[in-house]
């Protein structure tokens, strides 16, 4: 066991597997699933964050004089930015306008995944200090990583507010975004979170539950053993046809699926959709410590509100059954807000290494964490819970 003497190295890995899944999962804890060995090695090993995807893995493995590892971070060289969910396009395109190149860049994120957890993992059971000196040693390794590969730029994306102020601490520029976000306040049922609605919203919310009820579709939350591959079969279809009419690109293949089933099956709550028998419609969640995220969704059939109902209203009955305290139900969506999801702020930190650069960002920055707390505010004017009395 580690004793939380001073780290002696710092590797930069080129492969989330050069480090076993137990030592690195000591380190990562459990309450944030996405960086947890298995959810990375599935994106590593189906092909769908790698080098040829252009991820290259770069991680950062702190080690004590033993060898023993006390701290890691996940990171990539990128040489675009698609996946990411906390747009830097502009940036790229301004500064190869200016005669710089902006790609290659690092990256401390999960692929594919805008989801707040930590990002600097440290082992928790090291004392306090120990883990703030090994907190400080992760980020600092990064901006140095940053110099000596001479890119163009570092990104920490979705970390907590309190990396994020670390960060900050270190000089390195303070972004803010948004997300919609459901809190269990202690119910028994769905309709103990419906008694809190104002009438007009609780209303609306049944009326959209009950025409799905009237489909007389078969609907199941799925987990572990559960799972089979013929619903991850059924499941890519759908996320398929969500990402053609979307985005027009697939970033996660099948055998990602099948691996992370494989993998963190029991992290996994599946909402699978059938008519008949037939599979129609899915949504994937990933169980935290006390938060069910939301990842992706996919429909093969028209079904109006059934977006709503497997993504949102299936995840809070989920969450209560099981005495979760969070929905957090991915990116965008301020339509998530009548239904109970409101907004809360999330983080990411830049080290950008040109100055002239860094200080246009830092000047619009500063604009857009203003106009984002204000829009913040306009939202939860709208909340759809009664007024206190």
């Amino acid at each position: 066991m580690p004793d939380g003497r001073q780290p002696t190295t710092v590797n930069v890995l080129g492969s989330i597997n050069e480090v076993e899944s137990d030592t690195w999962n000591a380190c990562a804890g459990a309450d944030h699933p996405f960086c947890r060995h298995g959810f990375l090695s599935a994106l590593e090993d189906s092909g769908s964050a790698a080098a040829e995807s252009g991820w290259v893995p770069r991680h950062l493995a702190v080690r004590n004089e033993d060898g023993a590892l006390v701290a890691c971070a996940p990171l990539y060289l990128k040489n675009h930015s698609y996946g990411e969910y906390v747009f830097d396009w502009g940036w790229a395109d301004a500064y190869e306008r200016a005669g710089g190149r902006y790609y290659p860049k690092l990256l401390c994120a999960v692929p594919f995944t805008p989801a707040t957890g930590r990002r600097l993992l440290v082992r928790p059971d090291l004392p306090a200090a120990i883990q703030g000196e090994l907190t400080q040693a992760l980020a600092q390794a990064m901006v140095t990583l940053a110099e000596r590969l001479r890119v163009s730029s570092l990104h920490i994306t979705f970390p907590t507010k309190d990396e994020w102020q670390k960060f900050g601490a270190l000089g390195l520029l303070q972004r803010t975004g948004q997300q919609f976000h459901w809190e269990n306040r202690g119910y028994d049922d769905f309709d103990g979170f419906l008694s809190d609605l104002t009438s007009r919203k609780r209303k609306a919310i049944r009326k959209e539950r009950a025409a799905i009820a009237a489909h007389g579709l078969d609907i199941k939350c799925l987990t572990g053993d559960d799972i089979s591959e013929r619903h991850w079969d059924a499941f890519y279809r759908f996320y398929r046809d969500t990402t053609d009419k979307k985005w027009g690109q697939n970033y996660l293949n099948r055998e990602f699926f099948s691996l992370l089933g494989e993998r963190m099956g029991d992290s996994i709550v599946l909402v699978m959709v059938e008519q008949d028998g037939r599979p129609v419609a899915g949504a994937l969640n990933i169980k935290g410590g006390d938060t069910l995220f939301g990842r992706n969704w996919g429909c093969a059939a028209d079904f109006k509100f059934l977006h709503f109902e497997a993504c949102y209203y299936q995840a809070i009955d989920y969450a209560i059954a099981y005495g979760l305290k969070w929905v957090e139900a991915g990116a965008q969506g301020p339509h998530k807000v009548q239904r109970g999801y409101l907004p809360r702020p999330t983080y990411s930190a830049h080290w950008i290494a040109d100055q002239g650069l860094s200080d246009a960002i830092e000047h619009f920055l500063g604009d857009e964490r203003r106009n984002i707390e204000l829009e913040m505010q306009m939202l939860a004017a709208h909340s759809p819970f009664r007024k206190p009395d």
